[in-house]
């Protein structure tokens, strides 16, 4: 169950960008940028499948995302939690434990035989679900896993991540226009703050990621191959 004190969103932020950096989850090179799954460059790269196995790290922020999410929702505000395949079903599972809550998970396509669902556990009209992911970048991927909750009789209006971008301004009005709250623990901002309080990459890398931030768009387009 959770922890009865926890502390304000400003410092869960702070750290949580710090255990991402120590598990070594943040990758910055903008000298050879990484390849988005949008097909678009980045300098910037978080792999928050890493934190399944430190069990210190992920206990710790599976609290944080548990009252993240009653602190802006509610304390009886849900009826089952449902995980994204596949990255969100662990924390889906670890949250719907500390919520005292039935867990499901949610197919990014039917699985093609048996009974060809996409939603494997128990849903049932009218439960109001949480949708659990580790990550957002533009928020565009999760209304498919909203929509095969919805075609259940279920509802879901909220989602809560770990990570989420915080430099597409699209992503919130994306989610909002589609009925969907977004809950997460920190942003691309927190980290790079943290990233230079610790000195955890060289200050021009820091910098070209900062630039890459505040236009992502124009980053992108003056780094395309």
């Amino acid at each position: 169950m959770i922890p009865a004190t926890y502390p304000p969103k400003d410092e869960i932020a702070r750290l949580t960008a710090r255990m991402l950096l120590e598990i070594g989850a943040v990758h910055f090179n903008a000298d050879e940028p990484f390849t988005l799954a949008s097909g678009l460059p980045s300098p910037t790269y978080i792999d928050c499948r890493k934190l399944i196995s430190f069990p210190r790290i992920r206990s710790t922020l599976m609290d944080f995302l548990s009252i993240t999410v009653m602190r802006e929702a509610g304390f009886e505000a849900f009826d089952n939690v449902a995980g994204g395949e596949t990255a969100g079903i662990p924390f889906a599972a670890l949250v719907a434990e500390r919520m005292a809550l039935p867990m499901t998970y949610v197919r990014k396509k039917p699985k093609g035989y048996g009974r060809n669902a996409r939603i494997e556990g128990a849903m049932t009209e009218g439960q109001r679900v949480l949708l659990v992911e580790d990550l957002t970048t533009d928020g565009g991927s999760k209304l498919s896993f909203v929509d095969a909750i919805r075609e259940t009789g279920a509802t879901c209006g909220h989602t809560a991540v770990i990570f989420y971008y915080g430099i597409f301004p699209e992503t919130e009005r994306t989610l909002g226009d589609h009925g969907v709250a977004l809950h997460h623990l920190c942003t691309w901002w927190d980290v790079l703050a943290e990233a230079r309080a610790q000195g955890a990459f060289a200050a021009a890398t820091l910098d070209e990621v900062e630039a890459f931030l505040r236009a992502p768009r124009k980053w992108q387009e003056a780094n395309r191959k």
